[in-house]
């Protein structure tokens, strides 16, 4: 489910990864909790040094933040204290827990063949009309980067048809351009989806 080789990475270089993220994800965080209600329960997958989940807390909404590196979660918890716990990826077993779920760049490390069991976890955390953004680098299929961290590195079409088959709806994708620790160029998938309302009755 997740990389050894890359979650060492992260163990080792904590505190450099931390210090280059110096503020939130931007308008796609933003869109992301204009989608939500006041004070919504949000879960946060690879909370990284907690700069978002701090822009949330400071908003008021109810956040979960946790990571899979317990390195990058005491660099979160400087800045969020006991807002930040760890969990893996395939430890998550909630049920109907959150409003929403915020997962940027960090479920890029899933193995393909695990990303939609995964996507599939994530979906059963969300209570029915839930939120779910996600982003990831696009590519050509999975391998590793050159600081030997392993990416999932799906299309478009593939990344559609995993979020597909693990039940999701209301699903759309957008590309930004950018860069990542790394420094080079990187082409973003930007995707949102819902877990669907409750039918009425």
């Amino acid at each position: 489910m997740t990389d050894d080789e890359t979650l060492r990475f992260y163990a080792d270089h904590a505190a450099a990864y931390a210090l280059h993220r110096t503020r939130p994800s931007g308008g796609q965080l933003d869109a992301f909790l204009a989608a939500l209600s006041k004070g919504a329960r949000v879960l946060e997958l690879g909370c990284g040094n907690g700069m978002d989940a701090a822009h949330m807390l400071a908003l008021g909404f109810d956040v979960d933040a946790t990571d899979g590196t317990p390195a990058l979660m005491a660099e979160a918890q400087k800045r969020i204290g006991g807002a930040a716990r760890l969990m893996l990826f395939d430890d998550l077993e909630a049920e109907a827990g959150y409003d929403g779920v915020w997962a940027c760049a960090c479920l890029l490390h899933v193995e393909a063949a695990s990303l939609p069991d995964i996507l599939a976890r994530v979906r059963r955390a969300l209570r029915p009309g839930g939120i779910f953004v996600a982003s990831f680098k696009g590519g050509a299929g999975e391998g590793r980067d050159q600081l030997g961290r392993y990416y999932n590195y799906p299309s478009a079409e593939a990344l559609d048809a995993a979020y597909r088959a693990a039940g999701w709806t209301d699903i759309t994708l957008k590309t930004k351009l950018g860069s990542g620790y790394d420094a080079l160029p990187t082409e973003w998938f930007w995707i949102s989806a819902r877990r669907e309302p409750t039918p009425p009755a």
